[in-house]
């Protein structure tokens, strides 16, 4: 298979060595991406206070699940990308990526729409604190304003993954984050817009990133493989419909994680302000150390992809066993500061004494958590590099609702530890999908499967 500057074959060199390298911008490229919610809860926190923080925290877990929504669609579309390219159907690429755009950026659109219908009845069902109410409003209306950048940011950094290249995606992320940072300091710090002047200074800083991705590939499309013709926009059918059986239990996948997410919130409203600051802030955290180790996980997939769509079986397990070495340092380390370094943490997020208190609660709940995402890199990245969707949604909807929502009651209520018991229950519950995952794996099981690429 020809290579180019964007595109990268596989299936073929030193596995650890490729999937190292390859991981690293997408580290980066993630850690960037999570900036832009955390310095706006920096800023917030500094400039705001207690209540704009809880605000953006609330506000930021409904935009990032029409966020997962729509990256579920597009991780789709990247499989489809990476499995055509493992078995050489470079032509078929072109209506993939043409009809995956159409699909993620309407389905951008349609959510814009409904968050934006449903705004007040959210807000109302998640308890917003009264403090915060009108802060988390004007954040949410805003952002929601500029998800169909979010989402196209998404959908071509997807495709680009795909192809085997991590650096680009880290470059536009990055034109992003300089945007936001220099934004977030005019309109919250020093002309004093609050929480809307955060909000603002994300939509712009994602518009920015995305209409520049665009350009940059115009300008290389052969490269690229698309085109950028009107006609290669409209979807065909045939691969409508293999993004939509896909993408869909990807979506659903991302959601039920999100819904559990906004239903503890829910719970850890009941408890106050403090609560919900210290809950938003760890989430944060926890966000930052858990998308710097699924670059792990978004490099593998493609690999294993690429590896499962070229019949090279054997190249896809050594694929999955690296990113379970290469996580399982990482866990290591990340467990390490979190232990000594935790409520620092916290204090770069907030001035408030008694969040710093509460932190220590939330840090002794939340390391439970760990080691099971250590183990989804790998076994996760397999189950969707193979693109076994239906299996993905079982599994997050076991993790998502059953356990997630199930634990955060039982612990926090049933056995009435508080806050505790809330953040324990949202910790354990990832091992719903990490061990079914590594056990399918090891099982052999996916070997009957018949591959993507044979549909192209």
């Amino acid at each position: 298979m020809a290579s180019n500057s964007i595109t990268k074959n596989f299936t073929l060199g030193n596995i650890p060595k490729q999937l190292l390298w390859f991981t690293l911008p997408f580290m980066a490229s993630n850690a960037l991406q999570v900036l832009y919610s955390t310095i706006d809860m920096i800023i917030v926190g500094n400039y705001v206070g207690t209540a704009g923080l809880s605000a953006v925290s609330q506000s930021s877990q409904i935009i990032n699940f029409a966020v997962m929504i729509c990256l579920g669609v597009s991780n789709a579309g990247q499989v489809l990308v990476a499995q055509a390219l493992g078995s050489g159907k470079k032509r078929e690429m072109n209506n993939i990526i043409g009809t995956l755009f159409t699909l993620v950026l309407g389905l951008a659109l349609f959510l814009t729409m409904a968050i934006l219908v449903i705004r007040y009845w959210i807000l109302n069902i998640m308890k917003i604190p009264a403090e915060s109410y009108a802060m988390a409003m004007d954040y949410l209306v805003i952002c929601a304003a500029g998800l169909i950048f979010t989402a196209g940011y998404n959908m071509v950094s997807a495709v680009l993954r795909g192809m085997g290249d991590s650096k680009r995606p880290l470059l536009f992320i990055g034109i992003a984050s300089v945007i936001n940072l220099v934004l977030d300091l005019l309109f919250t710090g020093y002309l004093g817009f609050g929480v809307a002047g955060a909000a603002w200074a994300t939509i712009i800083g994602q518009a920015g990133s995305f209409l520049f991705s665009i350009y940059y590939l115009y300008k290389r499309k052969k490269d690229f493989g698309f085109d950028f013709r009107f006609k290669s926009f409209l979807p065909e059918a045939k691969y409508s419909r293999l993004i939509v059986s896909l993408g869909t239990p990807m979506a659903i996948q991302s959601g039920f994680i999100n819904i559990s997410m906004l239903y503890v919130n829910s719970l850890i409203n009941n408890v106050g302000v403090v609560a919900s600051a210290t809950f938003g802030v760890g989430v944060r955290i926890d966000d930052i150390i858990n998308k710097l180790c699924m670059g792990i996980q978004y490099a593998a997939i493609p690999m294993i992809s690429q590896n499962i769509g070229a019949g090279e079986q054997k190249r896809a397990k050594s694929v999955v066993y690296w990113a379970w070495v290469y996580s399982g340092v990482f866990t290591i380390i990340c467990i390490f500061l979190y232990l000594f370094f935790g409520k620092e943490f916290f204090m770069l997020f907030s001035s408030d004494p008694k969040v710093h208190q509460m932190s220590g609660t939330f840090i002794a709940a939340i390391l439970w958590m760990f080691p099971a995402f250590a183990i989804m890199r790998g076994s996760g990245a397999f189950v969707q590099g193979i693109g076994n969707a239906k299996l993905s949604m079982v599994l997050a909807i076991l993790d998502g609702v059953v356990l997630r929502i199930g634990l955060s009651w039982l612990f926090g209520i049933a056995l009435d530890l508080g806050f505790y018991g809330f953040v324990l229950g949202y910790g354990l519950a990832p091992y719903g999908f990490a061990l079914p995952s590594m056990l399918y794996f090891v099982s052999g099981i996916w070997k009957k499967r018949k591959t993507l690429a044979e549909e192209l």
